[in-house]
């Protein structure tokens, strides 16, 4: 592997993608390069007011409701309404459910 030089499809300016940037996005399993220098994707952060895109578009704030954990018995908060009959989990118990 080796750096870069990428062109920010926002502002046309050159920037390099260093080995480093490369390992993470691997790593993170990203498999696009960057399209946007570091300035603009900074701007583009600020502007949306530091909240990461969601695919589908959109934006604010989700809508939480409620719930008991199916596993230990806490209360938390899940981005659906929980349908009766079905587990629910607080996130700690969802990654070891799933991983079973």
């Amino acid at each position: 592997m080796q750096d870069k030089i990428l062109t920010c499809r926002e502002c046309g300016t050159e920037f390099t993608f260093t080995v480093g940037e490369q390992e993470f996005y691997a790593q993170k399993g990203y498999t696009n390069e960057p399209g946007r220098c570091p300035n603009c994707r900074a701007m583009r952060k600020t502007a949306s007011g530091g909240a990461p895109r969601r695919a589908g578009g959109g934006g604010g704030d989700r809508e939480m409701f409620p719930a008991t954990c199916a596993e230990c018995g806490c209360e938390t908060k899940v981005p659906f309404r929980p349908t009766q009959g079905k587990p629910v989990y607080c996130s700690d118990c969802y990654r070891k459910v799933s991983m079973r």
